[in-house]
């Protein structure tokens, strides 16, 4: 038949076949060959086309049935808004990383590379200079005593012992077990927390310029005497006094008394009429029934022009971190105070010891030590 015969080659008696129909017969298998691996080649095709659209359906398939199931769970929308809070949170938490890099970045220019920038933020402190020092090299000399104001973080607490000795072999050891024994409760009968002890390190003045500007139209009065009448009558009588142009005055704009001292400063309105009254010196004022030698100075106001700041390690105190909030403020004073006083864990006897619960925040004032 002539299906039979496009299907198959037949191959006749060899005895019976010329070589140029064996040559024929070759020429045919290779066009049939061929043919075959063109047909393989297109199923192979075919196949990978349908694997991928299998994928694509069952893709398909699984979002369809999502959405129908939050479609029928009436929770569309609401995933929706889940989806778009997490990511806003994601957001929110990787710009308070970045803000919070910046702010140590900060901290590290300010208190290290930039200490003028601290002179804005410092107190204005008033000083009262009384009288000539006894030797004439310390003129030019402040004798300043620094209180620094340190935050202290939650969770954290400062322990003050009696010898530096003690505080470095705290600082050594690094980690700290420390036993919570109370009665309080049960379960904390033998709870044990790990704290980690670090150095204190804070920046104390190692330089410091003042630069004096003395007041036009300012006057220092001191030498007062010793009344029983309010401090505002004796401010009414000095300012009656001075305001009065046969006195060597003019109208006063202000008085007032210095901080914890008997020295007032009295300001006028206009220049030219504080230099004549400093001249003088002194001046006898009626106050009351009596008359009273009161002396005249220039008011001096300073202002700092230069502050220079180097680190300096705390030698007697230790920062204690990670301390968790599982007793009240009193018991874990107590529990820290005990467990670093005994010489058996490398503590010694405690002078001070603050501590800060875990959620809030505290200040440290560290003063000069003068135990020598």
């Amino acid at each position: 038949m002539d299906s039979d015969q496009d299907s198959f080659v037949r191959l006749q008696d060899e005895s019976l076949q010329s070589p140029e129909q064996l040559l024929h017969e070759i020429e045919l298998c290779k066009e049939l060959y061929s043919a075959l691996e063109n047909d393989s080649a297109k199923l192979y095709s075919a196949k990978e086309a349908a694997e991928r659209r299998t994928q694509e359906l069952k893709k398909g398939e699984l979002h369809k049935i999502l959405e129908q199931q939050l479609s029928l769970n009436g929770d569309e929308e609401r995933a929706h808004q889940v989806f778009a809070i997490r990511e806003e949170n994601t957001r929110l938490k990787m710009e308070k990383q970045v803000l919070k890099n910046k702010l140590e970045e900060l901290k590290k220019r300010v208190l290290w590379n930039d200490p003028a920038t601290i002179l804005s933020a410092l107190p204005e402190k008033k000083m009262i200079f009384k009288g000539l020092p006894a030797n004439k090299e310390d003129m030019n000399k402040l004798m300043l005593i620094p209180v620094v104001h340190s935050p202290l973080p939650g969770g954290s607490a400062l322990i003050t012992f009696e010898e530096a000795e003690v505080a470095q072999r705290i600082i050594e050891k690094k980690e700290h077990i420390v036993e919570l024994s109370c009665g309080q409760l049960e379960e904390l009968d033998q709870c044990r927390v790990k704290v980690q002890a670090v150095p204190v390190d804070i920046l104390l003045p190692s330089a410091l310029e003042i630069r004096l500007t003395q007041s036009s139209r300012s006057i220092l009065v001191s030498d007062l005497p010793s009344l029983n009448i309010p401090k505002e009558a004796l401010l009414d009588k000095l300012e009656l006094f001075f305001s009065k142009t046969k006195n060597g005055g003019s109208e006063v704009e202000s008085r007032k008394f210095l901080e914890d001292s008997q020295e007032v400063v009295l300001t006028f309105t206009r220049d030219g009429v504080a230099e004549p009254l400093i001249e003088r010196g002194h001046i006898q004022v009626p106050i009351g029934k009596g008359k009273y030698k009161i002396k005249v100075s220039p008011c001096m106001s300073g202002d700092i022009s230069n502050l220079q700041l180097q680190p300096s390690r705390c030698p007697r105190t230790v920062l204690l971190l990670g301390i968790p909030d599982v007793l009240s403020v009193e018991s874990m004073r107590d529990a820290l105070e005990i467990h670093f006083q005994k010489a058996s864990r490398g503590g010694g006897e405690v002078d001070a010891l603050a501590y800060v619960p875990a959620g809030r925040t505290g200040v440290a004032v560290f003063v000069e030590d003068t135990t020598g």
